[in-house]
């Protein structure tokens, strides 16, 4: 879709109230999930080396912003998302089973479709945890998405105790409802995946979609997944339903991770035999790397669905398509 500003739209808080509270909820959401999944900050980086695997490739056709670097024959490129980064720091790190790791991730995605969801900046708290063999399961997928769940609604509790007029825009649901991406197919078989999330997410509020990457009976996946992180029969996306734009507003992608098994596997499906050369990849195969679960949670998102905002562009700097911008004139809303 393209950008859009609902009829009749307009901010619950001025832009420097708005500014306020994305910092404030940003402080009480965070404190919150690191406490409920037992994780500590660490710093990230802006850039990797290209050429190691490091970098996610996320569905495999999006470019990176890359820059060769003076005075050396490296090329850097600007991280996508940290998802492999993270299993390297965990090992590097010496963090042990239960506890985890999380930072602030800034991308480029040149290549992202804008609209009232998407931009081509991409702010995002990626974590990632240490977890045992015996966690890689679905029971215990459900439990951190519980956790997580938990940790946003108490946030916006917060908020919303701070700024009364923010409570207009309802409660968010506590309960999850699970489902599966091939159960999403066979209940709407004539409908695109994205337009499964917005009738289910419409009915149940809070959703957590499971198994996503590998190909449904369709012959076609729910959504794109890289081979190399998450493991596509243990992971998902965590959405909402989000009454001031009608649709389902996924918040956060996540996963248990591949192991060695899973994700040779996942390798050759994806016709990615090519990358068992890399360095992270060598390094995966090889059982050198932690069992981990983990993901992002769109630090923008998390504003829009916290602070009721029609538009990405309301809680974050970016540059923006014609379109968007005339159309955000027109209804009187302001882009950051």
């Amino acid at each position: 879709m393209n950008s859009f500003i609902p009829e009749g739209y307009k901010s619950s808080l001025s832009i420097y109230d708005t500014q306020k509270a994305i910092s404030l909820l940003k402080r009480i959401f965070i404190d919150r999930l690191a406490g409920e999944l037992n994780l500590y900050r660490v710093s990230a980086p802006l850039f990797v080396q290209a050429n190691t695997g490091i970098n996610d490739d996320l569905n495999g056709i999006e470019r990176p912003v890359a820059f060769d670097i003076a005075n050396t024959e490296k090329e850097g490129q600007v991280v996508q998302s940290l998802a492999k980064w993270k299993r390297i720091a965990l090992k590097r790190y010496d963090f042990f089973p239960g506890k985890g790791l999380y930072t602030d991730m800034n991308a480029i995605r040149r290549d992202e479709e804008m609209d009232n969801l998407h931009s081509i900046y991409v702010d995002q708290w990626d974590w990632e945890k240490v977890i045992e063999a015996k966690d890689r399961n679905i029971d215990f997928l459900k439990s951190q998405v519980n956790k997580i769940v938990g940790a946003l609604c108490d946030t916006q509790m917060t908020m919303q105790s701070i700024y009364p007029q923010l409570s207009l825009g309802g409660q968010l649901s506590r309960e999850v409802t699970f489902i599966t991406a091939q159960e999403l197919e066979d209940m709407y078989p004539g409908l695109s995946p994205k337009e499964r999330e917005n009738e289910f997410a419409k009915k149940h509020g809070t959703v957590f979609v499971i198994g996503i990457g590998g190909a449904l009976k369709s012959g076609k996946p729910h959504d794109g997944r890289a081979p190399d992180y998450d493991d596509w029969d243990l992971n998902g996306d965590i959405i909402f339903w989000y009454e001031p734009l009608q649709c389902a507003l996924e918040v956060s992608s996540m996963g248990i991770r591949v192991n060695a098994e899973s994700m040779d596997r996942q390798l050759r499906i994806a016709g990615c035999d090519d990358r068992r050369e890399l360095l992270y990849h060598k390094m995966l195969l090889n059982n050198e790397l932690p069992l981990t679960i983990g993901g992002g949670i769109g630090q923008s998102r998390i504003s829009m669905l916290l602070l009721n905002k029609a538009h990405i562009g309301e809680v974050q700097v970016s540059i923006w398509d014609e379109q968007t911008t005339k159309a955000c004139e027109k209804a009187g809303v302001m882009l950051l």
